[in-house]
């Protein structure tokens, strides 16, 4: 039980640790686009993100994908950006790159690029043959780490809302600002650390 929990709090850890900003980064750009009403889709598009990582951990601990760290340090920087882009450039609009059901196939997706990074911490963690529970435990406790981080992120928007009587496409326009800008400093620097 105390080994199944050690795996919990690291992969809570792995979420709310401001070292892993690139996941933070990444959650908060997410669910920049959505409003305060939008709750239920945000739990959805979290729950779509955790589903395709949780692909690629089991593929990664199984052997079956090899994990190229270089690789992932420049895909993910990279699916910020285009969720950032797709928040600025799809606000508001009607049509298929608009629709929610294509967000939670992106977020499912994006998912799977960033369970490659999580791969390699909980591979260095699995000393038993079953990966099933450690898998289940790792798991959980990502997905209440980024519910977490998802309930900071709305109680800022409800103050930016409530209190300073913000734009919902001021508060969307400068997380995906602020979001794309740091992706691209991440990028650059891996592209660059890579030659």
């Amino acid at each position: 039980m105390d080994n199944l929990s050690s795996f919990f709090i690291n992969g809570w850890d792995h979420i709310v640790d401001i070292n892993a900003y690139d996941h933070l980064l990444f959650v908060m750009t997410l669910c920049a686009a959505f409003k305060l009403e939008q709750w239920k889709q945000i739990l959805v598009i979290i729950t779509a993100f955790t589903i395709g990582h949780s692909g690629t951990l089991i593929l990664s601990a199984l052997d079956i994908i090899p994990a190229n760290s270089k690789l992932i340090d420049m895909l993910i920087p990279f699916t910020i950006m285009i969720t950032a882009l797709a928040n600025i450039i799809n606000y508001n609009k009607e049509g298929k790159f608009s629709d929610t059901k294509l967000k939670y196939g992106i977020a499912l997706v994006f998912g799977l690029i960033h369970g490659l990074a999580f791969a390699s911490n909980f591979k260095f963690m699995l000393f038993s043959d079953s990966i099933v529970m450690p898998l289940l435990a790792f798991n959980i406790g990502i997905e209440v780490g980024q519910l977490f981080i998802v309930l900071l992120f709305m109680i800022s928007l409800w103050v930016y809302t409530k209190f300073i009587k913000g734009a919902h496409f001021k508060w969307n326009l400068f997380i995906s600002g602020a979001g794309f800008g740091i992706a691209a400093t991440i990028l650059l620097n891996a592209v660059h650390g890579g030659q």
